[in-house]
């Protein structure tokens, strides 16, 4: 029984603890374990090797996202070096091991951290991993959700459970309410912009506050998705009524007594009043301007309509060098090649519909290669019962299958062009690194809204005066 005040993290983390163990570790019990196409097939050849079994298959799933094409009519052929050979290894080895698999043509694939919270396989309160850093997604409806190697994921579909050092806990403040234009997506990376890319410095972080209780579920999770980018362990925002009103209905969601009794649980996780945290930060998002990141880590960001800094050590210096710019150089009305809307950050119906406000009725700049993916084929068809597929295709846009696609250059698509080297894309996604979407590709991260904007000006823009004309 415990009588002192927690907070949710220590909640949550107590009431799965199999065996304490030495020091702060304990092995803690796993409520579902995700896994992918890029990671999934190495994780079962590694059980299978060492003669084990997975322990709960109604608990593991499995779905198709990093190394699918996003091309309309595509199949198991595609763009990654070998990638058939995955996806015909996991899809085997999935039926062999007995768990679902959302595979291509199924209506519940989509990319892993897009579909656990949508089909309400993570659930507020519950753990769970995937072999893929940005798990911590499902936090954003009160999840606690990590990221693990393919070893862990052996050892956590063998046993449904791991062991984990308790980690430093972290709350969040985002003060006041963000205005029309500026998302979660310009939240965080306002976050991360102030205390640095390693500022969470592997924390699990609770992100409160009225601006956060203000987001749609579809936000908190845009939030909780860039917590490691933030260098924490995981993210995650309490479950409110909001938060089951949004789960209400969805395909692996309790039902019946045990939706009652569930919701009662989840709404009982909110941190109690006096709860002790390691750290707490404040952000002030009453004038927050839309942020587009310059340089080539997530906290090198400014406002969209600000400048570039000077540079104060080493590392923004090389970061300018790449992204061919200079001090004090505007950030908007630099030219860019291409836009992506997608990834597991920025690819769910409410995106949509904000880049499609920005678009509607207007044109991708010539020369400008934009491209949308849903998160999800749930997304892609949600989106496309409401018509925002058509105002993508008459903008000018390419509208994609689900999956992860551009957010990385290891999925096989990239914005690499032969005989023009540094490209310079806007994007949605989560990580700017070198490289990440194409050798000597220059990626500015920013929400779906200035991503949009972005597109049809054919530089980098601010999305808020395309919003102002009652459209």
């Amino acid at each position: 029984m415990h009588t002192s005040p927690r907070n949710i993290i220590e909640k949550i983390w107590d009431e799965h603890v199999v065996a304490r163990m030495e020091g702060d570790q304990a092995l803690l019990h796993i409520d579902r374990v995700f896994l992918h196409d890029r990671a999934g097939p190495r994780v079962f050849s590694g059980l299978e090797e060492a003669g084990h079994r997975v322990a709960h298959p109604g608990l593991v799933f499995g779905t198709m996202d990093h190394i699918v094409d996003t091309l309309p009519g595509r199949g198991d052929d595609t763009l990654v070096r070998g990638g058939r050979t995955f996806i015909e290894a996991f899809r085997a080895s999935s039926r062999r091991a007995g768990i679902r698999l959302f595979d291509l043509g199924d209506p519940r694939q989509g990319i892993a951290h897009v579909v656990s919270p949508e089909l309400a396989i993570a659930l507020p309160g519950s753990t769970m991993v995937c072999c893929d850093s940005h798990t911590c997604t499902a936090g954003g409806i009160g999840a606690l959700a990590w990221g693990i190697g393919t070893t862990e994921g052996e050892h956590a579909v063998a046993t449904q459970c791991l062991v984990r050092s308790r980690p430093k806990t972290m709350r969040v403040l985002f003060h006041g309410r963000i205005a029309p234009g500026v998302s979660a997506k310009d939240m965080v990376l306002a976050l991360i912009g102030r205390y640095g890319a390693g500022g969470g410095d592997g924390h699990a972080i609770e992100f409160a506050g009225e601006a956060v209780r203000a987001l749609e579920v579809e936000g908190r999770l845009t939030l909780c998705n860039m917590a490691v980018e933030f260098g924490a362990w995981t993210g995650l925002v309490a479950p409110d009524a909001r938060t089951a009103q949004w789960l209400a209905g969805r395909a692996f969601a309790p039902r019946g007594a045990a939706w009652d009794a569930a919701v009662s649980h989840w709404l009982a996780l909110a941190s109690d009043e006096g709860a002790r945290w390691d750290r707490q930060l404040d952000v002030d998002c009453s004038r927050l301007a839309p942020q587009v990141t310059w340089g080539t880590n997530p906290g090198q960001v400014t406002a969209v309509d600000g400048a570039v800094p000077r540079a104060a050590d080493g590392d923004a210096g090389r970061a300018l060098d790449y992204m061919a710019l200079q001090a004090g150089q505007r950030l908007q009305g630099i030219p860019i090649d291409a836009a992506f809307i997608g990834s597991c950050t920025n690819s769910r119906l409410p995106d949509l519909r904000a880049a499609a406000q920005v678009v509607r009725g207007r044109r991708v700049a010539p020369g400008v290669k934009a491209i949308v993916v849903p998160g999800s084929t749930g997304v892609k068809h949600a989106a496309e019962a409401e018509g925002l597929d058509r105002v993508f295709v008459e903008a000018g846009f390419e509208w994609r299958e689900s999956g992860c696609s551009l957010c990385f250059f290891a999925g096989g698509d990239n914005f690499d062009q032969p005989g023009k080297p540094g490209r310079r894309v806007i994007t949605s996604t989560n990580r700017n690194f070198e490289g990440r979407q194409g050798p000597g590709v220059r990626s500015h991260l920013a929400s779906p809204a200035t991503v949009a904007a972005s597109a049809i000006a054919g530089c980098i823009a601010d999305p808020r005066p395309l919003l102002g004309e009652g459209r």
